[in-house]
């Protein structure tokens, strides 16, 4: 058993929280009123919404050190739902890796809606695969087992970079999910 922090304790908060839980793992979850101690968890979840994020790595950034830090953000301008809120050709997740030199930055989640996390399926019908990147092999592979160690499937897509597109695919997913084209129990599903 490990200990993994939650940044976040809003639906994906709780929702991949509870991936961790459901594999046997301590979960302690955060909010903007939290205390949060010096020594957080193995595994450091980072599930408040894009524009509050690079405030919490400001404020933990030494707390961060050593961790694996999963970045679960899509960074979609939520208010107009017209643009990414990051420049063409990065990600969110190489920003923050370039902020936390000394953190290993693992991309998991964004492409999962909250529901399909909590139920295991996309449409009451197929496991919910999880997307994973990252440069550390070894962080994605304890990763990648914990989820599996939950019920859920996994597929690496590669290195962080790769990021870019899976926050694509999020920022996608999430403009079906509004326009009504797919429920918050439908979206992507991996068929292996």
């Amino acid at each position: 058993m490990v200990n993994i922090s939650v940044f976040g304790r809003g639906n994906m908060g709780k929702a991949v929280g509870g991936v961790f839980a459901d594999a046997g793992h301590e979960v302690v979850h955060f909010g903007h009123d939290s205390q949060v101690p010096d020594d957080l968890g193995q595994i450091v979840i980072l599930a408040t919404q894009y524009k509050d994020m690079a405030a919490v790595i400001d404020a933990h950034k030494e707390k961060l050190k050593g961790k694996i830090v999963i970045d679960i953000s899509n960074p979609v301008n939520f208010e107009t739902m017209d643009e990414m809120l990051i420049p063409a050709g990065t990600s969110a997740a190489e920003i923050f890796a370039d902020k936390l030199p000394e953190s290993t930055v693992v991309k998991a989640f964004n492409t999962n809606f909250f529901a399909n996390l909590t139920s295991k399926k996309i449409a009451d019908q197929i496991t919910t695969t999880v997307q994973i990147a990252g440069d550390d092999e070894k962080a994605k592979a304890t990763v990648s087992q914990y989820i599996k160690d939950a019920g859920l499937g996994v597929a690496d897509v590669g290195a962080l970079k790769r990021s870019r597109e899976l926050e694509a695919m999020g920022y996608l997913q999430i403009l079906l999910a509004v326009r009504e084209e797919v429920t918050f129990q439908g979206g992507y599903a991996i068929l292996k």
